[in-house]
């Protein structure tokens, strides 16, 4: 368990959804734990749509002053910063879509690499256009890290189709993900899988997804 855990992915991933879940997980596993939305390229899905269950949980969020607004500024709160120099919780952080989203991760990188107690976490989802196999999850990889500045440590796979997703579904994937993670030598973290599914995955390393309406977000 790393103190700073990162998530990031092509658009439409569903990192943000992986993110939020995550931090829920930590918390109810009785760790202090604190989540930053850095996503400044999309507004329409943000970690702040989900701050009604983090603050019902006592999970502080830290997310950009004009979020969820018709303003929307390439900006980051300075509270961030304390977020990655405090090491006395956990922190999570979301990252923007893409290389244009992980380049945020810039003016934060010397202070995680500092510590180096961090998990820099591919959220891939073979279902999305422009990641539908484990070459192009690996491409989109790549441009992440070069833009971030921040080598990935671990994948994880959200293969979804929304709602509709079934079981059968996510193990369609799961030869894309054996091989993404063979292309990279990075361990599988786990497989996220919506709440009703987690019986049909018993004994796997899952992670169950209570945010059903923003699986594909």
């Amino acid at each position: 368990m790393k103190r700073v855990t990162l998530f990031a992915g092509h658009y439409g991933s569903g990192k943000t959804n992986i993110a939020v879940n995550y931090a829920l997980k930590l918390h109810a596993e009785g760790k202090a734990v604190k989540i930053a939305d850095l996503d400044i390229v999309n507004p329409y899905f943000r970690t702040k749509d989900s701050a009604a269950e983090l603050e019902a949980a006592g999970i502080e969020l830290i997310s950009p002053a004009f979020a969820n607004s018709n303003v929307d500024l390439p900006a980051l709160p300075q509270e961030v910063y304390g977020l990655v120099q405090n090491r006395e919780f956990y922190a999570i952080m979301d990252i923007g879509g893409d290389e244009r989203g992980a380049l945020a991760l810039g003016r934060y990188r010397p202070y995680i690499l500092e510590e180096n107690n961090f998990e820099m976490v591919f959220v891939a989802n073979f279902y999305r256009p422009l990641t539908r196999s484990a070459e192009e999850a690996l491409e989109v990889m790549r441009e992440i890290e070069a833009a971030g500045g921040i080598p990935f440590t671990a994948i994880v796979n959200n293969s979804n189709i929304g709602s509709e997703t079934t079981a059968d579904d996510i193990r369609a994937t799961e030869d894309e993900i054996k091989k993404l993670s063979e292309l990279t030598s990075l361990p599988v973290l786990f497989t996220s899988v919506k709440e009703d599914l987690a019986k049909q995955f018993e004994g796997e390393s899952v992670l169950p997804l209570n945010l059903q309406k923003k699986i594909i977000s």
